[in-house]
């Protein structure tokens, strides 16, 4: 009787343990409440000046606070980010996370100084459920080669993705004024001889463009900057669909047949007047003002930059709105190749060696990578801004569907959701509960990418300061950006000619531009190995 006694009571014990340890478990995957004197607080650096939340002071931040026993202290540069940032590294005063632009050079030196811990040492030790929530691949790629994970990106898409979710979009698109553009027959512009004539007919049909006067700008682009001008070579290269790479090796795009082309069309624009003086010398607020006058007929641009502008047009008058069209192509009239965001992300965060609480950190930075975390901070707090659906799906709640869709600050402001503390945004994630209002006008230039958003981020590649290819690289881009303006404001084919070529020979004589390519092509081999995906061929 004693045995069987004992025997049961050990089983108890066990039986006991079991529940015990199940329970830590679920707490672990799914944080639990904690009390106000239990609430650790962690700083937290921001490498962008105009970074301006404060946290408390909604119900998102105010809800991670209760269920993590967490608050955190934002620390942002007033002056120079970078020299704020090599400033803390200097004196050895990092606050306790700091989140940067993936491409900053000083994460290396944070990893080779010992400034951070590994994430993958603190997850095994206080969260291994950090393994359960992050994507493999980000993980693979942010890998250092010493073995360790020191880093983990926000808005990071991963080649699955691309398999994965079907809404993904570009932020590339050739946009119209929506009212002009009809009013001249809607016309192909795909073709250089099309796009010359649509833009000669909307500027001789609309000298001006609202009310006021204002007059037309028949052709729109991003801000010009000392290498060059995204409408005009990077975005146009992805309109065009010019190759990165040829047989495994980098090519140089700007020397792409179809490109040069399109070049000479907005030479031939900009001889007959139609390349304003101002679309070469406007910062980006100025830009912005004249989109929101509806002032541009055309541009090539990222849809992102004109949310305000797009959303004021739409009051006023919908017609003046801008949509996205078909623009130019290359001469076999390819899809265009628009590129969606990549496996690098936008930035990436890491945990500074300064933090005295580290197992906080890594819960934290857990919850907001989780699906629980995404929700909280796309949609809000639960039964507050959104309830779950018949099916399970969480959905906004009616009366702030419409200011999630169409005044985004609003609601940012409000609730302190819709990526308000977007460091660990999972943007392909979010595409299974953020539904398209069809009411918007933003959402038509988000599905016209749809067909087109490719991955392209093995080709994404920079170079470390320190190396001499980045000083070729830089001196090179410096050249172009020198001399793109010349030709689309040369005043001949002939004249054009003689500039492009001039550039194409100092490009490889004098920069030894070769160089870029041996190097551009070793690291994009090397993404294409990492990534397991197939190299381009044509």
């Amino acid at each position: 009787m004693k045995k069987r006694i004992t025997l049961i009571f050990v089983f108890i014990l066990i039986f006991v343990s079991f529940i015990f340890n199940s329970c830590q478990t679920v707490d672990k995957n799914k944080a639990s409440k904690t009390d106000d004197n239990d609430i650790i607080d962690l700083s937290w650096y921001i490498n962008f000046s105009w970074f301006n939340n404060e946290w408390g002071n909604d119900s998102v931040s105010k809800a991670i606070t209760k269920k993590l026993g967490v608050n955190i202290n934002f620390v942002v540069p007033t002056g120079d980010p970078q020299d704020k940032l090599n400033s803390m590294m200097d004196s050895d005063s990092l606050p306790d996370l700091i989140t940067l632009g993936w491409w900053e050079g000083q994460i290396s030196s944070m990893i080779e100084q010992e400034k951070v811990y590994a994430l993958d040492e603190l997850a095994d030790q206080y969260d291994t459920y950090f393994w359960k929530v992050t994507n493999d691949q980000s993980v693979q790629w942010y890998t250092s080669e010493d073995g360790h994970l020191y880093q983990y990106p926000n808005s990071s898409f991963s080649p699955d993705d691309y398999a994965t979710y079907n809404r993904l979009a570009s932020n590339e698109t050739f946009l119209v004024r929506k009212d002009i553009y009809e009013a001249i027959g809607s016309p192909d512009m795909t073709t250089p001889e099309g796009f010359i004539a649509a833009v000669e007919k909307a500027a001789t049909m609309f000298p001006t463009a609202n009310a006021n006067n204002d007059p037309l700008i028949p052709i729109g682009c991003h801000e010009f900057s000392d290498t060059g001008c995204d409408s005009f070579d990077g975005f146009l290269f992805d309109f065009l669909a010019v190759p990165y790479m040829e047989n495994g090796r980098a090519i140089d795009r700007l020397t792409n047949p179809d490109y040069i082309s399109w070049l000479k069309a907005f030479r031939k624009l900009g001889s007959e007047g139609y390349l304003k003086d101002e679309i070469f010398i406007d910062t980006r607020k100025q830009m912005e003002e004249k989109i929101a006058k509806g002032q541009y007929f055309c541009m090539i641009y990222q849809r992102t930059d004109l949310v305000d502008a797009e959303m004021s047009l739409y009051r006023d008058n919908p017609d003046s709105i801008y949509i996205a069209v078909d623009g130019p192509k290359n001469m076999a009239g390819d899809d265009y190749r628009l590129p969606g965001t990549s496996i690098n992300g936008w930035t990436v965060t890491l945990v500074s060696k300064n933090c005295t609480h580290p197992e906080k950190a890594i819960e934290l930075i857990t919850y907001l990578i989780s699906e629980e975390g995404q929700i909280m901070t796309w949609l809000g707090v639960e039964g507050e801004t959104w309830d779950y659906d018949k099916n399970g799906v969480p959905r906004l709640k009616p009366e702030y569907e419409d200011m999630f869709n169409n005044n985004p600050t609003e609601f940012k402001e409000k609730f302190g959701a819709d990526s308000c503390y977007w460091m660990f945004q999972n943007d392909a994630i979010a595409t299974k509960w953020l539904r398209d209002d069809e009411n918007s006008p933003l959402t038509q230039l988000k599905q016209w990418t749809y067909p087109y958003t490719t991955y392209v981020g093995q080709y994404t590649i920079t170079f470390d300061s320190s190396n001499e290819v980045y000083d070729i690289k830089h001196n090179a881009d410096k050249q172009w950006g020198d001399t793109l303006p010349k030709l689309l404001l040369s005043s001949s084919e002939k004249e054009f000619d003689s500039i492009y070529n001039n550039f194409i020979k100092e490009r490889y004589e004098i920069y030894n531009y070769d160089k870029v390519l041996d190097a551009l092509t070793e690291e994009m081999n090397k993404n294409i190995e990492k990534l397991g995906i197939e190299n381009e061929q044509n």
